[in-house]
């Protein structure tokens, strides 16, 4: 009986010892719902098979609202979330403030060397990588082959801002919903001012001068802003101005825009035939310019991040490895295809053959490289970033500069109105935070 009884304790002890040997790490990710994050999401199952003592707890979110929650989650040190999406704006920024977790110490085999120079280097700081690029854009034009043919007009590799006004007005049949252009009109730092500033470059505007005084009383934003809204309401699709990437994604693909200038990765969406209508009709073009030296593109990374302080740096650690890596590239190729792998990280990417036949692999990397964050204006400029201002301030004011360039779009102000009260938040704002007197 006493034996029965110690195989009994012992029994129960074992089974103890072995649940708590395969209790599983949480690693809970926040992520854009862009169309590659909702994939990697479905492809995460391959992760889980190589990693049974990992689970993985996803929270997809719309863009302006990951922003949000991961900024405030961070600087609160909120501690929700192991793994965090962010972009080439907020590296440097929370790498600085000690916020996230340093991956050089990612295995050989990761191989960082490949990154391309211009994503990884916007994502380290003093020789340290704070984030993993999971794709890297720029913005381009995409435009309908058949219905710039119909026009009469031929889209150069490298048009100009008048090229594409005088194109989308053609394209234009508003009565069967037709539209010329779609832009992103609405309100967020990263959504219409994305955009807008990285357009406002090619017109020689600039946020702030060398002395940090907001730039949005000059004349060079007085014609960036009217002629956007000029374009829109010429050759735009009503409600333009709740529009962001997503909305007009989906117009794309329905064949409702002759034209749209946005994210390069959104090339893989409007040429997959089962996403996408007009599929084989899509040609791409570099950003528009005004013959100042400055294309309207940026340059931008989707990049995973680990926040300081994390419980579960070691596993999130083996996820942005996996999600970031060569191996990953490869498995989406076999599963969809080379046009759906993760653009704009790698350069082994660019030099693999299969890859060089998707259409639009050229022209990302083209626009990628036309990018110049240390150099994006007309001139001279005391920030670095194209599309944004590598400031930590940027994030709010920016926001609410877009609000008053949304309602512009909208018609609930005049662009005068606009520029005006942009002038005198940035004022306020840079004033508060000392970059002024």
């Amino acid at each position: 009986m006493r034996l029965l009884n110690t195989l009994i304790v012992t029994t129960a002890l074992g089974a103890l010892v072995s649940t708590a040997a395969v209790a599983a790490t949480t690693v809970t990710i926040a992520t854009v719902n862009n169309g590659d994050m909702v994939r990697m999401q479905a492809l995460s199952e391959e992760f889980t098979k190589q990693n049974p003592d990992i689970e993985l707890d996803w929270v997809v979110l719309e863009e302006n609202v990951l922003r949000q929650r991961v900024t405030q989650d961070i600087a609160t040190k909120g501690g929700q979330f192991d793994v965090m999406t962010i972009g080439t704006y907020e590296v440097p920024i929370w790498a600085k403030q000690g916020w996230l977790v340093s991956l050089n110490d990612l295995p050989e085999s990761y191989d960082v060397d490949d990154l391309l120079p211009a994503i990884r280097g916007g994502l380290t700081v003093d020789g340290e990588l704070y984030a993993a690029p999971f794709y890297g854009e720029s913005s381009m034009v995409m435009y309908r082959k058949d219905l710039m043919e119909k026009a009469g007009l031929e889209m150069p590799d490298a048009p100009s801002w008048d090229f594409i006004r005088e194109a989308a007005v053609a394209m234009t049949d508003k009565e069967n919903e037709q539209y010329g252009i779609c832009l992103r009109g609405k309100a967020g730092w990263g959504e219409n001012m994305a955009f807008l500033t990285a357009t406002a470059n090619s017109f020689g505007a600039r946020w702030f001068d060398e002395d940090w005084k907001p730039q949005f009383d000059t004349e060079q934003w007085a014609n960036a802003l009217n002629f956007y809204l000029d374009l829109m309401n010429e050759a735009g699709p009503p409600g333009a101005s709740s529009n962001g990437f997503n909305e007009n994604l989906a117009l794309f693909q329905q064949g409702k825009c002759g034209m749209w200038i946005d994210a390069t990765v959104a090339a893989s969406f409007v040429t997959n035939p089962d996403d996408s209508t007009v599929a084989d009709q899509v040609g791409f073009a570099l950003a528009p310019d005004n013959g100042l030296g400055k294309r309207g593109n940026w340059l931008w990374a989707w990049s995973l991040a680990i926040p300081a302080g994390t419980d579960s740096e070691d596993a999130a650690k083996k996820f942005v490895e996996w999600a970031t890596s060569k191996a990953y590239t490869e498995m989406v190729a076999e599963k969809e295809g080379w046009a759906n792998v993760p653009p704009g990280t790698r350069t082994s990417l660019y030099e693999n053959a299969e890859y060089a036949k998707v259409p639009f692999a050229k022209m990302t990397l083209d626009s990628i490289n036309a990018a110049d964050p240390t150099n994006p204006t007309v001139d001279p400029v005391p920030y670095t970033g194209v599309q944004f201002v590598a400031i930590p301030e940027f994030q709010g004011l920016a926001t609410a500069v877009g609000q008053q360039f949304s309602s512009a779009l909208a018609g609930q102000i005049t662009a005068e109105e606009a520029l005006d009260r942009a002038q005198n938040l940035a004022e306020r704002e840079m004033t508060r935070a000392g970059y002024i007197k």
